[in-house]
């Protein structure tokens, strides 16, 4: 392990955190500290899914994970090339300094990074095709 956190991660992997929460209709509004994921955390989204209510972040699985080459994030390649900004300025996020797709790809991941979801519920969401894309 590297130490960089995956900012598009599951709420029950090591060391995961809150990252942001999603607004409906619009993108994520990320969280200011550290916020632990608890199982306060996740109940507090009632029947909802916690992936449909927030984002998380956690220690990149690397090697365990579908998008890491072995070297790369291929997810974040992905969205810094196939989904356009959502945002003019960096926005502040409490996980920059170790984030993978920031490490990798910079500013045009952060910039893209609030349009983000874990989970994908609907069939024409383009985020599925860079989700899903044949690597």
């Amino acid at each position: 392990m590297t130490g960089k956190l995956c900012p598009s991660a599951q709420p029950d992997m090591a060391g995961a955190q809150v990252l942001g929460v999603h607004r409906p209709g619009q993108d994520v509004a990320y969280v200011a500290g550290t916020v632990p994921v608890t199982d306060a955390v996740l109940a507090a989204t009632g029947d909802v899914p916690p992936t449909l209510v927030y984002r998380f972040a956690a220690p990149c699985a690397e090697k365990r994970c579908g998008h890491f080459d072995g070297e790369r994030c291929q997810l974040a390649t992905r969205i810094a090339a196939k989904l356009s900004p959502v945002e003019t300025r960096l926005p502040a996020c409490a996980i920059r300094k170790t984030c993978r797709w920031h490490g990798q790809e910079g500013s045009a991941a952060c910039l893209r990074c609030p349009q983000v979801t874990t989970t994908i519920t609907e069939e024409n969401d383009p985020l599925r095709d860079v989700a899903f894309a044949a690597e």
